[in-house]
């Protein structure tokens, strides 16, 4: 992958700067892995918050393709798989590790699933989660400034810089087969209903394996112009990835501000406008 330092940033990119936070930096990163843009502190280390489950889903995935865990294996509550915590349909509650709905039948979205997921890997593995998620993602990546402080769920900490090159991955994988990155980027248990936090009640709320598919949900936190086929992941901490395989492009954005509504107003234009000048450099 091409410098950082040796793009020239897109105009779109620039938007950020009026964003209401104390500190942010993004870039774009074309699906053969060229960088399209970058703009701000790309070396600062933003907590992720819950843009941690796309990696960490994607050290799990690498523990499949090992063979150290199957996806139809029982994890979690009586009746859920590791198919399950990573769809968001083990019926897990959000943040506390007890069921409150039968696996497969709605759509919770759960911290408690990912640090069961986590907790899973490392018994699979013999090796604690946040080193596996080194050894599996960041290490091979290059990802030399990212590391799991906590939670596999939410407590992540990385740069523009790093994510860049799992950006990169998403849409090019060099990690994973192409097979099973299609398989977690296309819908899991399609049809059932959810709430998106921060964004209602959605039906039906689709998601793959760690990955968010975007579809035809409104409101949403990409853009009007953003494709159906359109997944990734945001964070409470300010933060977002997306990957828009139509427009041939992925995007990373961090802050550090807390989700809210500023950035129910401000992501979906700055999302637009990127992909106007992507379609526009494409023209």
């Amino acid at each position: 992958m091409e410098s950082v330092e040796a793009v020239n940033s897109m105009e779109s990119l620039r938007i950020i700067e009026s964003w209401p936070v104390p500190a942010a930096a993004a870039a774009v990163v074309r699906a053969d892995g060229s960088l399209a843009g970058a703009h701000g502190p790309l070396d600062h280390r933003f907590p992720l918050a819950s843009v941690t489950k796309p990696l960490t889903a994607y050290a799990a995935l690498v523990a499949y393709e090992e063979g150290a865990v199957e996806l139809d294996e029982p994890a979690g509550p009586e009746g859920s798989t590791v198919r399950h915590l990573l769809a968001h349909t083990s019926g897990l509650a959000f943040d506390e590790h007890r069921a409150t709905a039968p696996p497969g039948q709605r759509r919770l979205y759960s911290n408690a699933g990912f640090e069961v997921l986590g907790d899973h890997i490392a018994k699979a593995t013999g090796i604690p989660f946040a080193q596996y998620l080194n050894e599996a993602v960041f290490a091979p990546l290059g990802m030399a400034s990212s590391t799991l402080e906590g939670s596999p769920a939410k407590d992540g900490v990385s740069t523009v810089r790093d994510l860049v090159r799992f950006a990169a991955e998403l849409q090019a994988p060099r990690l994973l087969d192409v097979r099973t990155v299609a398989a977690a980027t296309s819908v899991v248990h399609p049809g059932l209903k959810g709430v998106l936090p921060g964004y209602g009640h959605q039906s039906p709320n689709d998601w793959g394996l760690g990955l968010e598919i975007r579809d035809g949900k409104s409101p949403h936190w990409t853009g009007a112009a953003s494709s159906p086929r359109t997944f990734g992941h945001f964070g409470q901490s300010g933060t977002f990835l997306w990957v828009d395989p139509d427009a041939g492009a992925a995007c990373v954005a961090l802050t550090d501000r807390a989700f809210g509504p500023w950035a129910v107003s401000a992501w979906p234009p700055f999302t637009d406008a990127v992909l106007a000048e992507l379609a526009a450099a494409r023209a």
